[in-house]
């Protein structure tokens, strides 16, 4: 892939900002010099807008492009055929992914998008025509599930594995984090109350602008599946007083320093195949949509958005509204 390059509106743009203050006599060197700081000052500020998880994101997508042939620049024509060539074996929601990154890597080098190009964006209709657009939908994990699988969690011989697991599906379930903010989750952004726990979250994905948000996780009325309980347990059993709190331990029950999104959904899955489910519907995620559709059985949108800070009725609406469809009365 190319090394990003400044785009000709940048220069200007840096050019205006030192004409008022540069006079006919500056020493050319030094012109330069401010050139080069405002140039490395937009650099900085255009990479902080996409979220690191972004990023690694465009970045695989770009990677494995190019492995199959793609360059960058790319023209239409190549994009074409690798959208109908990739449509065998990717789902729609990976191709409008990968476009994205094409597109954002275009961005970078200041050239032409080839993703805006009617031909392209023919042949992606029909791709979304003929696969069709549905998403793969991952099983929540409701409460009544959750407590099955903190029950055959003790069946584990690693004692700090179970601790550690607890805690993290507890705390995964009561705050209905996302994996990436779970693993981020350090114990400065903890404040422990007499009725429960807050966590900060600095950054997530609803929360670009890095305003901060926080999560009220109440004490549970039964102490074995209480969250600020088994979060304590585990910091005490881990010896953890600072930086990440959830973090990877090997066989021996040695804790190191942190813990992958990845080993979110692991764990999720081991904990899962324990109980004899079908681990393959269950991804990190499902403790997010568990505590989704566990609230739609007794609390109001409004209070379930609260925990799991979702910015509209429409996202929320598809963890709750299968909820709402059961309980509708026959009128036979």
């Amino acid at each position: 892939m190319q090394k990003n390059l400044v785009p000709n509106w940048r220069a200007g743009a840096a050019l205006s900002l030192v004409s008022s203050n540069a006079t006919n006599h500056a020493p050319e060197a030094a012109v330069e010099a401010v050139l080069d700081g405002s140039e490395a000052a937009v650099e900085r500020f255009l990479d902080a807008a996409k979220s690191v998880v972004t990023k690694r994101a465009y970045a695989t997508d770009i990677k494995q492009f190019l492995a199959a042939g793609g360059a960058i620049p790319c023209s239409p024509a190549i994009l074409a055929k690798y959208l109908a060539s990739a449509a065998e074996k990717l789902s729609v929601a990976t191709l409008e992914r990968r476009l994205a990154a094409i597109n954002w890597a275009h961005i970078e080098i200041s050239a032409p998008s080839p993703t805006k190009n009617s031909r392209v964006k023919q042949v992606m209709a029909g791709i979304r025509r003929i696969k069709g657009t549905k998403q793969r939908r991952v099983q929540a994990l409701v409460k009544d599930d959750l407590i099955s699988t903190l029950h055959m969690a003790e069946q584990q011989l690693n004692a700090t594995k179970i601790f550690r697991d607890r805690a993290l599906l507890l705390i995964g379930f009561a705050g209905a984090f996302r994996r990436s903010e779970l693993v981020g989750i350090r114990v400065e952004h903890i404040t422990w109350l007499s009725t429960g726990i807050e966590i900060e979250i600095p950054q997530s994905k609803t929360d670009q602008e890095a305003e901060g948000q926080h999560v009220y996780i109440p004490r549970a009325t039964s102490e074995k599946r209480c969250p600020v309980i088994a979060l304590k347990i585990w910091l005490n059993a881990a010896r953890i007083t600072e930086g990440l709190v959830f973090r990877n331990v090997d066989r021996h029950g040695n804790v190191g320093k942190k813990l992958s999104t990845n080993a979110v959904a692991q764990i999720v899955k081991a904990s899962v195949a324990r109980t004899d489910a079908d681990a393959t519907q269950f991804s990190g995620h499902s403790l997010r949509a568990g505590y989704a559709t566990t609230a739609a059985e007794t609390l109001m949108p409004q209070q379930i958005m609260s925990t799991t800070r979702h910015k509209s009725m429409a996202t929320l609406g598809s963890y709750i509204r299968p909820v709402m469809r059961r309980k509708i009365p026959s009128l036979l």
